[in-house]
């Protein structure tokens, strides 16, 4: 059987449907997996072993649907499920399953604040795309595969954090899911340990403003490596604390503990850290605690604002991540190590 995987963005999300391909390759034999995202992700995607083919969209969505009718597949499995994707579901032409984004009650909880979501995460609402092949959760978690060639070398990082290190998030795509600048220098000032700073070239600049309070302590890395080569750096940290962005979820992938901070979204959208139940299980009964922490404010009358965020906070006080208590996060990192 042939598939089509359809998720166009983005990092966290298309990291999010890896169980989907792994399931899918290892319970139905004679499938051939073929997957579809954006020229900007391939990255993501490239090295996994259950993806036969990757199709890419870049500027012509119509060249493209030529490209992937040409490969005759015998379904579609829609797991971003907007206008684009129905239009190249249209063009196949077979049948298809796709992904309820529950955008009502999604819709329900940010304008009503009625919450009618389900108590599930976005993984297990995937997998169920597929049930209909007899696919089942097997229990692994995430997958994210990074080739040899984009390995970080020892040299790469500074002698002093060879023993080991932290890593910090920074970054996400929208402002109201950043924890802010002055609470990540208070945490960084606090904390007795080598730490990464973590995200793109955006980050940049703030990652030079907390690598300067202890230059010895703190390696800014935002900027300087490419998407595989910061998940290596993640797969490498003894302990992540990260906003609810892909590095996140690729730290989950590689069975890192996270210390989960959400600003204007809520956990219960379904999106928060992933293990997978072999994982979740081992850790409980070695430690007695889950893999992860979340560190929010509840009970904010204003809170979820969006389903994925603003580039400001709509009220303007922002309180969804000042309240945030910088002792809050400090206690898990120490509870943690």
């Amino acid at each position: 059987m042939k598939f089509l995987i359809i998720r166009f963005s983005s990092i966290g999300d298309i990291v999010l449907t890896s169980p989907v391909m792994r399931c899918l390759k290892r319970q139905v034999l004679s499938s051939e997996i073929h997957y579809l995202t954006r020229q900007s992700f391939r990255e993501i995607v490239a090295s996994n072993p259950y993806i036969d083919k990757c199709h890419l969209l870049g500027d012509d969505l119509d060249l493209l649907i030529k490209e992937l009718v040409a490969e005759d597949f015998d379904y579609v499995i829609d797991l971003h499920h907007n206008i684009r994707t129905y239009k190249v579901k249209r063009a196949l032409g077979k049948k298809a399953f796709s992904f309820n984004k529950l955008n009502i009650e999604k819709w329900m909880m940010t304008a009503l604040k009625v919450n009618r979501l389900p108590d599930t995460h976005i993984v297990n609402r995937y997998l169920q795309t597929v049930a209909e092949f007899g696919i089942r959760d097997d229990g692994l978690g995430l997958d994210y595969f990074i080739p040899d060639k984009d390995r970080v070398e020892t040299r790469d990082i500074p002698t002093s954090h060879h023993a080991g290190y932290l890593g910090f998030v920074i970054g996400a795509a929208l402002a109201t899911k950043q924890f802010p600048l002055h609470k990540w220098m208070q945490v960084c000032k606090e904390i007795d340990h080598p730490i990464v700073i973590l995200g793109g070239k955006e980050d940049a600049a703030n990652g030079e403003v907390l690598s300067a309070l202890d230059p010895h302590k703190i390696y800014n890395s935002c900027g300087k490596f490419s998407l595989n080569e910061s998940a290596d750096l993640v797969r490498g940290a003894k302990l992540v604390v990260s906003n609810d962005t892909g590095l996140m979820h690729i730290a989950t992938a590689f069975n890192r503990p996270v210390i989960s901070l959400w600003g204007n979204t809520i956990p219960a959208f379904g999106m928060y850290p992933y293990y997978g139940a072999v994982f979740t299980s081992d850790m409980h009964k070695r430690h007695g605690v889950r893999p992860f922490d979340i560190v929010e404010v509840n009970n904010l009358p204003c809170r979820p604002c969006s389903k994925i965020g603003y580039r400001k906070c709509p009220k303007g006080h922002f309180k969804c991540m000042e309240d945030i208590s910088v002792n809050e996060v400090l206690a898990a990192i120490r509870r943690r190590l």
